[in-house]
């Protein structure tokens, strides 16, 4: 690759998809990890949820979004999807679309192995999530001495889009999920969702309050941010600049108003324009 061509790839946007609003929380973290980066978000939120559909259907889906964003130019996609994450394989995408593809789930394992001390590990996530079993399959290969309970949470997703990260209903659901964990003694807990790090401080306290105060909270969508730094950087594709914040263009395939309404929520500051596109 020459300079010129090596330096205009540099440049591109980054490509980050999800079935709706959670990957906005990947968006938020690679923000902060990765500032001089401009992204464009696909939120599918005609046909969100994912978690409930088959596999075939979710492949289906996925590379649909992942085209549309290729076709826009950019350089890497970030599927900010654990369901997406647990039912295609980043290289499936990778071959498919001849572009670099960075899943969720992998980044969330690796961070829980390099945390644990007892092996222990606790996923909360969606049903779907939990029954794909990607999280422990992920895990086992970097681990044979690891023990992973899943618990399903579905109830964080509404809660989460709701703005209902505080009070008596959102604690007592957390209290219901983490007991599970409490009770297989896990000293990680890795949010297997990326809705969840919107009640990351809900979760963490109730989490010490039932376990204790020496349990790792994993949260994937910063631990699928930093390896996306790392890979951008290894790879000679990591924008350069002097730190200033780059721009975010958000696409949703239905109710771009609503969608905007919640987004500034997960992204942590106001968000002015949504476009519609059809997939």
């Amino acid at each position: 690759m020459s300079g010129s061509s090596s330096s205009a790839r540099r440049d591109l946007p980054l490509g980050v998809f999800d079935s709706g609003l959670g990957g906005l929380t990947v968006v938020r973290a690679l923000r902060e990890a990765l500032p001089n980066e401009s992204i464009v978000y696909l939120g599918d939120t005609a046909r969100v949820p994912y978690g409930t559909k088959g596999a075939a259907t979710v492949v289906r889906y996925a590379l649909s979004c992942a085209r549309h964003l290729v076709d826009r130019g950019v350089k890497a996609l970030v599927v900010a999807c654990n369901t997406v994450s647990a039912t295609v394989a980043p290289e499936r995408l990778r071959i498919e679309l001849d572009i670099p593809v960075l899943g969720v789930v992998d980044p969330g394992a690796r961070a829980a192995v390099a945390a644990t001390r007892t092996g222990r590990i606790g996923i909360l996530a969606t049903a779907g999530t939990i029954a794909s079993g990607a999280y422990p399959r992920a895990i086992a290969q970097l681990s044979t001495r690891a023990e992973v309970v899943g618990q399903a949470a579905p109830l964080l997703v509404p809660l989460a889009e709701e703005g209902w990260t505080t009070g008596e209903v959102p604690r007592l659901a957390v209290r219901r999920y983490i007991e599970p964990l409490a009770l297989a003694q896990v000293d990680v807990i890795v949010l297997g969702c990326t809705h969840y790090p919107i009640l990351r401080e809900l979760i963490e306290g109730e989490v010490h309050r039932r376990i204790g105060p020496d349990v790792a909270i994993v949260d994937s969508a910063r631990a699928t941010a930093h390896e996306v730094k790392t890979f951008l950087e290894t790879r000679d594709l990591a924008r350069h600049g002097s730190g200033e914040m780059r721009s975010v263009h958000l696409l949703v395939t239905d109710v771009p108003g609503a969608f905007r309404e919640t987004a500034s929520r997960f992204l942590g500051d106001a968000v002015s324009e949504v476009e519609q596109v059809d997939l």
